[in-house]
C-alpha cells in the first residue's frame, strides 16, 4: 500500500492506493458519513487480490483532517468534486460505495465519468424511511446539546446494531472523541440527508448509465432492500442483491456477509469467485 496526500478540488486528500499494474482494473471506495479509510479493512481483503484500488479520507476526516485548515464545512458538492478528480487521475473504472457515500457517488456517476464502468451502491436507498427518520431526529437532538455518550451510542443501537462488539467499541471511542468541527459537519450532513428528494438529488440518478448494482442488508430497516428497489425508477440499468441475515454494515458484521458481499461484488466486477476461505475479522472503525 502506498499512502499519498493529494491536490483534488481544492482541499488536501489523504489517499490509500493498493496498485497492482496496470493490467488491472481500478476501484474507487467511497466513506460512509464520517467513516474513514479503516472502515474498507475487510472489504480491501476480497478486492485487493484482483484490482488496484484507491481509499481515501474526506478533508475534515481521518487523516486528511491534519492537512486541512476548514473555515467551512464540506458540501455534497465539494465531495463529488473530490471524487471526479481521484476518478480522473486514477482513470478509475468501478466505485464501490458504503451507507450515505452512496449520495456522492451517484452524483459523481451522473456526470459520466469516461472511464467508470459500473458501480456498486451498498446499504443505501433513496427513501427516509421512519427507522431513518427517527435515527436523524435523535442525532440532531444529541448533537444539539453535544450529549457526546448518546452520539456515540446511537449508531450502535441503530444501524450497527448486529455489529460484533468489538467493532461498536471502536465506533463509540471514535464518535465521542470528534473534533467541534466534525460534529459540525455530523450536522450539515443530516440537514443534506434531510433533502433527499426526487427534486433535489433522486432525478439526476436519471443520468447515470452504467450498470450500478445495489446492494442491501436484509435485516437493514434504515435503508431497506424493499426501498432500495426504488432505485430501478430512476437508474436504467439497475441491478439488485439482498445479503442474507444482514443489516446495514455488511462487510462487518459476520462471515456468511462477508462471503455474500465477496462473491457478489467480485461477480458483478468481473472477477473470478475464490473457494471459500476467511480469515478472522478484525477490528476497524465504520
Amino acid at each position: 500500500m502506498e499512502t499519498k496526500v493529494l491536490q483534488a478540488a481544492g482541499f488536501n486528500v489523504y489517499t490509500e492506493v493498493y496498485w497492482r499494474g496496470e493490467q488491472a482494473k481500478t476501484v474507487l471506495l467511497i466513506n460512509g458519513a464520517l467513516s474513514t479509510t479503516g472502515s474498507f479493512g475487510q472489504t480491501v481483503k476480497y478486492l485487493q487480490p484482483h484490482f488496484n484500488l484507491v481509499l481515501f479520507d474526506l478533508p475534515f476526516a481521518g487523516k486528511s483532517r491534519e492537512h486541512n485548515t476548514l473555515g467551512r464545512v464540506v458540501t455534497k458538492e465539494d465531495e463529488v468534486r473530490i471524487i471526479l478528480a481521484l476518478i480522473e487521475r486514477f482513470q478509475v473504472n468501478s466505485l464501490l460505495s458504503v451507507s450515505w457515500g452512496g449520495v456522492s457517488a451517484m452524483l459523481a456517476l451522473a456526470e459520466s465519468p469516461p472511464s467508470v464502468e459500473r458501480a456498486i451502491i451498498s446499504s443505501f436507498s433513496p427513501v427516509i424511511n421512519d427507522a431513518m427518520r427517527d435515527y436523524l431526529d435523535k442525532g440532531q437532538a444529541y448533537l444539539a446539546t453535544r450529549d457526546k455518550r448518546k452520539i456515540g451510542s446511537l449508531l450502535n443501537d441503530t444501524v450497527g446494531k448486529y455489529l460484533p462488539r468489538l467493532f461498536k467499541l471502536y465506533n463509540f471511542k471514535h464518535l465521542i472523541s470528534l473534533a467541534e468541527h466534525e460534529y459540525q459537519q455530523i450536522e450539515f450532513h443530516i440537514a443534506q440527508v434531510r433533502e433527499l428528494s426526487a427534486k433535489n438529488y433522486v432525478e439526476r440518478f436519471a443520468q447515470i448509465k452504467i450498470p450500478v448494482l445495489f446492494i442491501n442488508g436484509e435485516r437493514d430497516d434504515y435503508t431497506t432492500a424493499a426501498d432500495a428497489r426504488q432505485f430501478a425508477n430512476y437508474v436504467a440499468h439497475s441491478h439488485f442483491a439482498v445479503a442474507p441475515g444482514a443489516g446495514h454494515f455488511l462487510d462487518l458484521e459476520s462471515k456468511a456477509a462477508w462471503l455474500f458481499s465477496r462473491e457478489t461484488a467480485l461477480s458483478f466486477l468481473g472477477a473470478e469467485v475464490p473457494a471459500p476461505a476467511l480469515t478472522e475479522l478484525s477490528p476497524s472503525l465504520v
